[in-house]
């Protein structure tokens, strides 16, 4: 079934919808809940979380594409439960990739606070924008679905080392663009 139709289901209140996105997207909301989390329970509590808001947002919201929407969705979940339990110093899940980022965002504000600002969002979009789009999405996949550098290196062939010099240069490179086009000055 395509998302069209699943949306469509939502729209007539069918409760088969809920069974279509989970058979469709239940295994990539696990996938992204699981490397924020670390945690089976807790990631699945995101993803049965992520339905009921898909349930009650669709109406009114009509998404084009369900797997971005749902992404977004799942992945703001994970992340409130990740800071709910990281202030309770279980988790540490999420630490390295927010310490990564933290070079290239403005300080002394947390990048976790600062990456929900729609003005730094706008700007990383227009980063992301002009880069190539192999870089685009190493970095997306990188830094927005927390992939591990050692499963980006196997999955685009790129020697491990490589990459993590890209990833360097793709921070730099932010860095550079937010102090020049945001006045953001790390």
């Amino acid at each position: 079934m395509d998302d069209q139709q699943i949306v469509e289901l939502y729209w007539q209140r069918d409760e088969t919808a809920l069974a279509q996105t989970e058979c469709k997207y239940g295994a990539f909301c696990l996938t992204v809940a699981m490397r924020l989390l670390s945690d089976g329970e807790d990631a699945k509590e995101c993803v049965n979380e992520t339905f009921f808001q898909a349930w009650n947002l669709i109406p009114p919201e009509r998404p084009e594409k369900l797997r971005p929407w749902l992404g977004r969705i799942v992945r703001n979940i994970s992340i409130s439960l990740w800071r709910k339990n990281h202030r309770q110093k279980r988790y540490s899940g999420l630490e390295q990739t927010l310490s990564e980022l933290e070079e290239a965002v403005p300080s002394p504000v947390r990048v976790e606070r600062e990456i929900e600002s729609a003005e730094l969002g706008r700007i990383i979009d227009k980063w992301l924008q002009g880069l190539a789009r192999d870089d685009r999405v190493l970095f997306v996949r990188r830094y927005w679905y927390d992939i591990p550098l050692k499963e980006l290196a196997e999955e685009s062939g790129i020697p491990a080392k490589k990459l993590a010099q890209k990833m360097y240069r793709l921070r730099q490179g932010l860095k550079t663009f937010l102090e020049r086009e945001g006045n953001f000055y790390v």
